[in-house]
């Protein structure tokens, strides 16, 4: 039989040790919270989610650079978090990955012509947009498509996970999709013959075109207007803070519009007003 005064001993050594317990959980979990700014300045690198193959935004040229309007954006960035443009480890993503790549902590931002969606916001958190677009559709100049009712009976190219992909899924069920994972294989397709559209966000298809004869943008304008935005983990609101901020200083600096004056104005031309992309204060 246990004694009175073993029973109250016993329970006080339990409550002490959960006490402990949770005195030392209190502070693992201080610890654990270390400030993602504090941390990209500890690493003294940031982690950066960009594409490969998606030129004139996110590219690797022939000398294995990354180049592009996203790959400036995450210049500034760098420069001014880090005091050098070149503290970024480029991380290459498909449309498909990109935010598995923020959740499970690959990268601290994604900047790959992100656009923001309400379902995409329920899973990551959006920064200031940068530049707009809608949905656009490039094909064969020989065999135009210039409405959504000349792909019937027709197969529209698209990125797995993409705006458009998501887009012709819920509006269009009965337009055949033929998906790929990167930009290349769905350019590829195209070129092939194994599919008579593609449809990409309308900045980047319109910059295909102009860089590609015999093709043309029959739709430079289909469904609902994009924000393209920097994105990061859902939760971590100091570097989405920190990148609000960025990006406004960027846009009242002039940083932005030298940004497409060098990458895309070489490619749309005068005859697009930059405008076009770049209104996208207070949206």
């Amino acid at each position: 039989m246990i004694s009175k005064k073993s029973l109250i001993l016993a329970t006080g050594l339990t409550l002490s040790a959960i006490g402990l317990t949770a005195c030392g959980d209190k502070t693992n979990s201080q610890n654990d919270q270390t400030s993602s700014i504090e941390q990209i300045k500890k690493n003294d690198v940031i982690r950066v989610g960009v594409f490969a193959d998606n030129p004139p935004f996110g590219y690797v040229d022939s000398q294995g650079k990354n180049q592009g309007f996203d790959i400036a954006i995450a210049k500034h960035i760098a420069k001014d978090l880090l005091g050098d443009e070149n503290k970024i480890e480029y991380v290459v993503t498909e449309a498909a990955n990109r935010v598995e790549f923020l959740k499970s902590d690959k990268v601290d931002v994604v900047l790959a012509s992100f656009s923001v969606t309400p379902e995409r916001k329920e899973v990551v958190d959006f920064a200031e947009p940068y530049l707009k677009a809608s949905l656009g559709i490039a094909s064969s100049q020989k065999n135009p498509i210039n409405s959504v009712a000349d792909l019937e009976n027709k197969t529209l190219i698209v990125n797995k996970g993409s705006s458009s992909d998501s887009y012709f899924t819920k509006n269009y069920p009965k337009v055949k999709l033929l998906k790929f994972e990167q930009n290349t294989d769905a350019f590829n397709a195209l070129k092939d013959g194994r599919g008579d559209a593609i449809s990409q966000d309308s900045t980047y298809a319109l910059a295909w075109a102009a860089q590609n004869p015999g093709y043309v943008v029959g739709i430079p304008q289909i469904g609902n207007e994009d924000f393209i935005a920097p994105a990061v983990r859902k939760g971590n609101v100091e570097l989405l803070n920190w990148l609000n901020t960025e990006i406004k200083q960027l846009r009242k600096r002039g940083e932005i519009q030298k940004i497409y004056d060098e990458t895309l104005k070489p490619i749309y031309g005068g005859k697009v007003d930059s405008k076009i992309f770049l209104d996208v204060e207070g949206k």
